[in-house]
C-alpha cells in the first residue's frame, strides 16, 4: 500500500484543450506500475472541452452539476450526477457543463505505451455547442 499525502494545487485547463474556465485537480498520474491517469475537471458553465480523442478510451463520472457529452455525429447527451460515460479508443467526443450550470466529473483513462493521454482537436464551436438539448 502507498499513500500519497495531496501536495498537488489545481491547475487552470490550458487554453488549448479548453474553452471557458476548467480547473483539474490530479488524482492518480501514470507510472511504472500503472497507466491509470485520473482527474477531478471542474467545468464553469458553459466552459467545455476541444474535440479530442483518447488511444486506450475514457470513462467520465459526473460527481456533481449537470453537464453535457457528445461524439462526432451523434446527439449531445445531457448527463447528472452519477452518470458515466465511456468514450471508446479513438472516439472524437468533447464534455463539459451545461450554459446554466456548474460540472465536476472524474476522468478515467489509460494511456499508451508512450504516456499519450489524448490527442487534441478543434474546438467545440458555440453553434455545435448551441445544438445542446433544453436542460429540465
Amino acid at each position: 500500500m502507498e499513500v500519497t499525502r495531496n501536495s498537488v494545487e489545481t491547475t487552470a485547463g490550458p487554453s488549448d484543450w479548453f474553452t471557458g474556465s476548467v480547473y483539474l485537480d490530479t488524482v492518480a498520474t501514470p507510472s511504472e506500475r500503472s497507466r491509470l491517469s485520473a482527474s477531478s475537471v471542474h467545468f464553469t458553465p458553459g466552459a467545455r472541452t476541444a474535440w479530442h480523442t483518447h488511444p486506450n478510451g475514457q470513462t467520465i463520472y459526473v460527481m456533481e452539476g449537470i453537464g453535457l457529452a457528445q461524439r462526432r455525429g451523434g446527439p449531445i447527451e445531457v448527463i447528472r450526477p452519477g452518470d458515466r460515460v465511456f468514450f471508446e479508443p479513438g472516439e472524437d467526443h468533447w464534455h463539459g457543463a451545461a450554459p446554466i450550470r456548474f460540472m465536476t466529473h472524474l476522468a478515467m483513462l489509460e494511456v499508451d505505451d508512450e504516456g499519450n493521454p489524448a490527442t487534441w482537436g478543434d474546438h467545440v464551436s458555440d453553434e455545435e455547442y448551441g445544438a445542446a438539448p433544453p436542460i429540465d
